[in-house]
């Protein structure tokens, strides 16, 4: 196992961290790329750098005789046009970097259901029918998932590595500093309910409160990649990757206001969101960290309001189909309650958010 030398690109964020985590667990040895260090998965090597940087990627990656590339990052741009060109330019970069030493074997791409369900210029306006499959054609619109794919078959192809491509939906996971991260942002703001006795109130649509949704835990994801990167019968294949059951956020809302020790209220019929809505949040958060002996401050490292408003907030129904994953020989799955609990249980136990008192708790 410690020949498996493995790449993991934007190990400080949700998905590259619980990767990097998971695969030193099972004895690889990890480098963990990010321009800052990650602060966790203790025995990882760190290289910083800016993979949109091609020359320093070049310099930092080159002859470090890695075996396998987990991509597990995005920078988010003003436009579509903007996300395809630098979003494919980091891949091609670290790509190119690894690529031409033939050490190697596999490069996995994390991207999502997005895949399915079109950009953020032209989010869910015309999506693909669920249950999402891989046998879907992409859709006749701009979208940076595709362009990386390309970027991604185009290197194997000329470099000699096999390749496979993840589409998660929204990853539930343990992170700090995470631009869509939901589960610390629904952590938070239940945590601001209780302290102030703002109603709990489910953010989104109605057609997310009341249809069939899905998840990935991160912790799934991460070995769903470590699956793909040694495993014949995956190779050169695009998989869906989610928990494998299915909810409605009308029941899940009652297990998470549950596990932050608020109560649930009831939902009112339509979105409100919690971008604007919460704008009190800084100055409020600053006081529970100082009082309660917080590590983050800043609200604004911890939450994703504009990124949890947009997952819950679609109006079509989204949630992806597993056969394929199955069929290769991937089975593992996980309770979608407990991604929840067990990120918020973690979140407490770091002294990101305060513990419930047992008052709170007994109430729901």
């Amino acid at each position: 196992m410690s020949a498996r030398r493995a790449l993991v690109v934007g190990a400080s964020g949700i998905t590259g961290g619980n990767t990097a985590e998971y695969l030193l667990d099972q004895g690889w040895e990890v480098l963990g790329v990010s321009r800052r260090p990650p602060g966790r998965a203790q025995g990882m090597t760190h290289v910083p750098v800016d993979v949109l940087d091609a020359e320093a990627t070049a310099d930092a990656l080159g002859g470090l005789g890695v075996t396998h590339v987990f991509f597990c990052t995005w920078s988010r741009q003003p436009t579509e046009a903007q996300n395809i060109t630098v979003n494919s330019a980091m891949l091609r970069n670290v790509l190119e970097a690894v690529g031409p030493a033939g050490t190697v074997q596999h490069a996995a791409l994390v991207t999502g259901l997005k895949h399915y369900l079109g950009p953020f210029e032209a989010y869910a306006q015309e999506p693909a029918k669920p249950p999402f499959r891989e046998s879907q054609p992409r859709l006749p619109v701009a979208n940076f998932y595709y362009d990386q794919e390309d970027v991604l078959w185009d290197a194997a192809s000329r470099h000699g590595f096999s390749w496979s491509v993840h589409r998660p939906h929204t990853v539930i996971g343990y992170a700090v500093g995470n631009a869509m991260n939901m589960a610390v942002t629904l952590g938070v703001y239940g945590t601001l309910c209780r302290e102030t006795g703002e109603p709990f109130v489910f953010p989104g649509s109605h057609e997310q409160y009341t249809s069939t949704t899905d998840i990935t835990d991160a912790r799934l994801l991460a070995r769903h990649l470590a699956w793909a990167a040694t495993s014949p019968s995956a190779a050169n294949e695009a998989f869906n990757i989610t928990n494998g059951d299915t909810f409605r956020w009308e029941e899940m809302w009652t297990v998470v206001a549950a596990g932050l020790g608020v109560e649930p209220a009831p939902y009112p019929g339509h979105p409100t969101p919690l971008e604007g809505r919460m704008d009190h949040a800084a100055s409020l958060w600053r006081d529970i960290a100082a009082r309660e002996g917080l590590v983050e401050p800043d609200v604004d490292r911890l939450v994703s309001w504009w990124h949890t408003d947009s997952d819950l907030g679609r109006q079509v129904e989204t949630w992806a189909d597993m056969t394929k994953s199955r069929e290769a020989g991937f089975t593992d799955a996980q309770d979608s309650s407990r991604s929840f609990l067990d990120v918020f249980d973690r979140l407490r136990a770091e002294d990101v958010l305060p513990t419930v008192p047992d008052t709170a708790r007994s109430t729901t």
